[in-house]
């Protein structure tokens, strides 16, 4: 897993030391999303888990294959949690861990996890940070499909068509 915190981050001015970013080939855990997001000072704990699903448009997926410029998507994440922390002054914490390899149906993808004093800041800041992730982060996903065929798609263009 490459694992990025504020310590190890290059750029001082996008950092904050309650967040942590990721991007890997293993199985992503609800428990430590949770983990590294609460804080004594949280009333509020919000995680977004994106899985998956058995089928686009009503299309069978068998599975998904997702890469990423890991570099950039890295900067993307800083820049989310920038932003966040920009318009909701309380957040504690902002956590984002996406997979990159072939992913089987259920399993997970993504996940967001946003701490703060109050539960509407944590929803609406996580779910910023999702939708913008899936409009900037430069990560693709490869939809592999029963009849045995496959095509490339950015996240970003599935977010704009609704379907993915």
């Amino acid at each position: 897993m490459t694992s990025f915190t504020a310590s190890n981050l290059q750029t001082p001015n996008l950092t904050h030391s309650g967040d942590h970013f990721a991007i890997t080939f293993a199985p992503l855990s609800l428990e430590e999303a949770y983990t590294l997001a609460d804080d004594p000072a949280n009333g509020a704990v919000v995680v977004m888990s994106g899985m998956v699903r058995n089928n686009t448009d009503g299309k069978a997926v068998v599975a998904l294959e997702y890469q990423a410029y890991e570099p950039m998507a890295i900067r993307v994440f800083q820049q989310i949690a920038f932003e966040i922390r920009n318009q909701w002054k309380d957040v504690t914490h902002v956590v984002i861990h996406h997979r990159v390899g072939k992913l089987q149906i259920g399993e997970i993808s993504v996940l967001v996890a946003v701490g703060c004093p109050h539960r509407t800041e944590a929803f609406v800041a996580c779910k910023y940070a999702i939708d913008t992730l899936k409009h900037n982060a430069p990560i693709w996903k490869k939809e592999h499909w029963e009849d045995g065929s496959t095509s490339w798609v950015s996240i970003g263009a599935c977010e704009q068509s609704q379907g993915c």
